[in-house]
């Protein structure tokens, strides 16, 4: 059963001005016949067994379908990344109708990085590989490399944006013309060089029309650009301590040295952090941390070196980003709090903002705005709806139903989530989700749920928020209780609490999820003897080390994608980052601690401690935790002699590619948890899965 999600303008204003108490009529709010939305049920279908209906793994296995969506400058267009059999694509739609236009094929499901639309009529994407061949990285090096393309609609033309010869990364482009007609970018000649800076057409014209705009200077390896296309700013590293910046107001100036700041003074380094620059001034926005170690927006003054006013903070939470107009005008900054937010400075989004909220109701609404023209994209949902994308037109009254997320769940069956906070021992909060079912565990289970601790992946700077998630609302229809901990080291709550987690990779880390643990059994939510680990890239290194450490406390663990042995997968890491980088990276997994052995805490090390149920799954592509680790765990189990359940998905990569390979996952996932750690409700019933989308666009049948 499915709720009908289509609405008008009409419908919004009318909706907005009952909830304001205001007596505008229909025909006051609208002089236009309003289009008929049909009456369908929102009622919760509960089964003669006191459970929600049981929504089948196909419909979960779908977060692929929809990765991104972005409107033409003109409005006219939208396109709209997807993967199909592996495949990935960009579909362009006319914005009036929402007809299909044109499809454009860009090879391998997990080859592109981005897109971004280059005037109304061209598509930037970037893909991995070299651009003139299959080889995805240079093999002397293993360094993975990224090219950049151009799509020609009105030739359906594809060209290589590069030379023939270039360095790894391709892609970095620093302003891209509002017309189309070329862009600014930043790009190496030679494996090993410091990157010129080349003003590149887009016209498929080639590198011998390419016109270099910046000469490369010694160590500067990163050029910013201002909301011109001008270089203006660059970055060099010095004795690999210290970061030194240049300047130019203008590309008759001379570069000039600006500041000069140690790489481990975070507060130096992160007044850095700028997010864009004014032509005509010196001046644009950076993120800056202020006393508390919060980072705040401030303005910042590039000649001098120096932040000035705050534009804008948060008394809690890190402001992340800002949108910019073309003329460099502040829009909107972004913060997370339990979900991502955003703060409108400019008045007439913030109302539009304010009237979609009233009108659809409980859930997050977030605004896609395009300068230069009204239309917009808008997404509604929540953490118990995946919510649906429509497209805006405010002059013409309409919003229009594009597609739903996960078209074939019906989010009236999905359980509530919610925040709670607990205190680690040691005496720090923490914050995270429980999601509860809807069903009643059985009377012999005293009211109690099986709990599935689900420990976010990262670790450092990512965190876990009050937005959908496939894996929490099929466990939680399936019975289990699900906990999110946003366990020290997380990101969004400040420098400080970030830092907690330096060198607590297997220590005070797992011991946040312990503790969450134990705040969810005081709470009387959970039966203490019925606890399973889950969780991916990290969360999986969790899942396994939890059944390692503390086999009292769980019954099983399941693993996607984990990290099993951190020396190599460090060494892995050294592919992917720069020297420093990755001497940065290994200092903040091993801590201050001069005494340290990873092998203390690699599952892959330790399994001989194992007696618990495990099941271990990887893509055999994965270039992120290389199937190496895979391996190495799995042949140490084998080698001891502990049995566990395994899941190799052949061309997979850190994620999923398809909703084949995700749906593989969530049934092998689901049979192992019914055994291991069985819920109160009924296994699933035989049923036909039908589309049911009621000819909503399904992008991922493209």
């Amino acid at each position: 059963m499915r709720t009908n999600r289509t609405f008008t303008w009409h419908h919004i204003l009318l909706s907005a001005a009952i909830m304001l108490g205001t007596a505008a009529s229909a025909q006051e709010v609208d002089s236009g016949e309003a289009a008929s939305v049909p009456a369908q049920s929102t009622e919760f279908v509960q089964l003669d067994d006191g459970w929600p209906e049981l929504i089948p793994t196909s419909a979960f296995a779908s977060r692929t379908a929809l990765r991104s969506a972005k409107l033409s400058p003109d409005g006219a267009h939208l396109a709209v990344q997807t993967t199909v059999k592996g495949r990935a694509k960009i579909a362009i739609f006319d914005a009036e109708t929402r007809d299909l236009v044109e499809t454009l094929d860009v090879g391998r499901g997990d080859w592109m990085n981005w897109f971004r639309w280059a005037g109304p009529n061209r598509i930037l994407y970037s893909i991995d590989g070299n651009g003139f061949s299959t080889s995805r990285r240079y093999l002397m090096t293993g360094q993975w490399t990224t090219s950049l393309m151009v799509y020609d609609r009105p030739s359906k033309a594809t060209h290589f944006i590069g030379f023939k010869e270039q360095g790894f990364e391709g892609d970095d482009v620093l302003y891209t013309d509002p017309a189309g007609e070329y862009v600014i970018l930043s790009l190496s000649l030679k494996v090993g060089l410091d990157p010129d800076v080349y003003r590149y057409p887009l016209d498929g014209s080639g590198a011998n029309k390419a016109v270099r705009v910046q000469k490369r200077r010694k160590g500067i390896d990163e050029w910013w650009a201002d909301n011109k296309g001008v270089v203006r700013i660059g970055m060099r590293w010095q004795n690999h301590s210290k970061l030194a910046f240049f300047y130019r107001g203008s590309a008759e100036e001379d570069w000039i040295e600006v500041a000069k700041v140690n790489k481990h003074e975070r507060d130096e380094v992160d007044n850095w952090d700028f997010l864009s620059i004014r032509a005509g001034t010196d001046t644009g926005y950076a993120l800056v941390r202020d006393e508390t170690g919060r980072k705040v927006l401030r303005e910042f003054d590039y000649r001098t070196g120096t932040s000035g006013a705050i534009v804008y903070s948060h008394p809690s939470r890190d402001i992340r980003g800002v949108q910019v107009d073309s003329e460099g005008v502040l829009i909107a900054a972004t913060y997370e709090d339990d979900a991502p937010r955003t703060h409108w400075f400019d008045p007439d989004l913030k109302n539009t903002q304010s009237q979609l909220e009233a009108a659809l109701g409980a859930g997050r609404v977030r605004l896609s705005p395009v300068a230069g023209t009204e239309r917009m994209i808008v997404r509604h949902g929540d953490a118990n709806d995946p919510g649906a994308m429509y497209i805006f037109t405010p002059s013409q009254r309409n919003l229009d139903l594009f597609s739903e997320y996960r078209p074939d769940v019906d989010f009236q069956q999905l359980a509530d989530v919610r925040v709670i906070t607990y205190t680690a021992r040691d005496g720090t909060p923490i914050e995270g989700y429980l999601t509860l079912p809807k069903g009643k565990p059985k009377p012999e289970s005293n009211g109690k749920y099986p709990l599935i601790l689900l420990p976010h992946g990262g670790p450092y700077g990512i965190r876990d928020s009050l937005i959908y998630n496939d894996e929490v609302q099929l466990l939680a229809n399936r019975g289990y209780a699900v906990l999110q901990p946003n366990f020290r080291g997380s990101g969004g709550y400040g420098e400080a609490f970030e830092e907690l987690g330096n060198g607590q990779i297997g220590r005070k880390m797992q011991d946040d999820l312990d503790d969450a643990m134990d705040w969810a059994v005081a709470e009387g939510h959970v039966d203490p003897g019925r606890v399973c680990v889950v969780g991916g890239s990290y969360g999986g290194f969790a899942a396994l080390w939890a059944v390692i450490r503390n086999p009292e406390r769980y019954r099983c663990a399941a693993s996607w994608a984990g990290v099993t042995d951190f020396d190599e997968q460090l060494k892995h890491d050294r592919d992917y980052f720069t020297r420093r980088a990755g001497r940065r990276w290994r200092k903040r997994v091993e801590g201050e601690q001069t005494i340290l052995d990873l092998d203390d805490f690699s599952p892959a090390k330790q399994v001989a401690r194992l007696t618990r149920p495990v099941l271990l799954a990887h893509g055999t592509s994965d270039r992120v935790v290389p199937f190496a680790q895979f391996t190495a765990f799995k042949d140490a189990a084998e080698e001891h002699g502990k049995p566990i359940e395994t899941l190799v998905i052949r061309r997979e990569g850190h994620g999923f590619s398809s909703k084949s390979n995700e749906r593989r996952w969530y049934d092998a996932l689901e049979a192992f948890l019914a055994d291991h750690n069985p819920t109160d409700r009924p296994p699933p019933p035989e049923k036909d899965e039908t589309d049911g989308s009621g000819g909503i666009k399904r992008v991922d049948e493209l």
